[in-house]
């Protein structure tokens, strides 16, 4: 079944600020939790839901890429089941909680260096058609962000410590007093890691990456049809001080082709013949998606625009191991340029064919000589 989407799962819309999505988070959670609907699946469901959602949209890179590629961006593998199948519902949802309660001074236990994940890369790749039958491997170049190979991606310079922020102190929360309450909210000066590099890299600035060329072989399977999205895992631009890098994203395209047209996994083409082929019947060649050739015999009396099927001749699935079939056209053409003995052969075969040759012109126009008797 498809996801639904998680605008619509909190009933806000894109332009909804973090506030707002929070908020409309915090009344679902609070009407479908657990504890207040023991035994009501429908109520637990819905909760995870809502969760599920939540965890997206409150994160502005998972937001951002959920808005450019929608439930598409965190699949495995570009396709197949959504990302979160295996959702760590109790672990998602206690940060979730804590977000909320470190505004009102509860604090928050977790890293919070996720907020330094490298951003997710696009890279648009184009192929054959024969290429996506085959499937391939191909080096791909293009620029990126590098994990700081001096510092290891700690910002620090080597044989130097990271230390605690001294605005916060470390905890990655500073507080205000607004009138009788005291908000607590995210470190501005260490972004809530509760750390602070006193002695930076010389070699990227204090930020652990550093802008690089980078050169990546990748593998596109077989089956792969125009738009297909392939997500490489940490394979983007890598996180500041550490941080875990984003996920590149493969976009394919398949090349028109000459002679086969795709619908799926199935190929189509067609493939002119003579009157006499298909008057007298044949048998002939043609050629498949692999390189070889397939025969098909034409039966006498075949008609123009009759369709072929050869099974197992189109194109593979991509996930499992079934073949789609190809299908073939037979066109009759009509000759051109007639030679003199040509054009006597004819001539004669026309006086002596007689209706019963011709069935479907015996019935045009008897339908015909009833418009004009009426």
């Amino acid at each position: 079944m498809a996801k639904r989407d998680y605008y619509e799962i909190l009933g806000v819309n894109k332009s909804a600020s973090a506030d707002q999505i929070k908020a409309a988070y915090r009344k679902l959670a609070v009407k479908h939790h657990p504890d207040k609907n023991k035994g009501d699946k429908a109520s637990e469901e819905k909760f995870k839901e809502a969760s599920e959602a939540y965890h997206i949209l409150s994160n502005a890179e998972r937001k951002q890429n959920y808005d450019n590629f929608g439930h598409a961006a965190f699949e495995n593998g570009g396709g197949g089941r959504g990302g979160f199948s295996n959702f760590d519902f109790s672990g998602h949802f206690s940060d979730i909680f804590e977000d909320f309660f470190s505004d009102f001074g509860g604090g928050s236990r977790r890293n919070r260096k996720s907020n330094f994940r490298g951003s997710d890369l696009r890279y648009d790749l184009s192929i054959s058609l024969e290429e996506a039958y085959t499937g391939k491997k191909q080096d791909i170049k293009f620029s990126t962000s590098e994990k700081c190979q001096i510092c290891n991606g700690s910002g620090s310079k080597p044989g130097t410590s990271v230390g605690s922020c001294s605005t916060c102190g470390g905890s990655g929360q500073v507080r205000s007093s607004q009138g009788f309450f005291t908000v607590q909210q995210t470190c501005p000066q260490c972004s809530g890691t509760g750390e602070q590099i006193t002695d930076p890299c010389d070699a990227c600035g204090g930020q652990g990456k550093k802008q690089a060329s980078k050169r990546l072989s990748v593998t596109i399977p077989k089956g792969v049809d125009d738009g297909t999205r392939i997500r490489l895992a940490g394979k983007g631009e890598a996180g500041s001080r550490g941080a875990s890098s984003g996920d590149l994203y493969l976009f394919i395209n398949v090349y028109s082709h000459d002679l086969f047209k795709r619908s799926e996994e199935n190929l189509f083409f067609e493939c002119p013949i003579s009157i006499a082929d298909a008057a007298l019947g044949a048998s002939i060649e043609i050629p498949t998606i692999d390189g070889g050739k397939a025969k098909i015999k034409i039966p006498s009396g075949t008609q123009s625009g009759k369709q072929f099927r050869l099974k197992g001749k189109g194109m593979p699935l991509m996930r499992n191991s079934g073949v789609g079939d190809l299908y073939v056209q037979v066109n009759t053409e009509v000759p051109i340029n007639l030679n003199k003995e040509q054009k006597e052969l004819l001539e004669k075969f026309r006086e002596i064919e007689n209706e019963k040759s011709n069935p479907s012109i015996k019935k045009f126009f008897q339908k015909a000589k009833n418009i004009w008797k009426n």
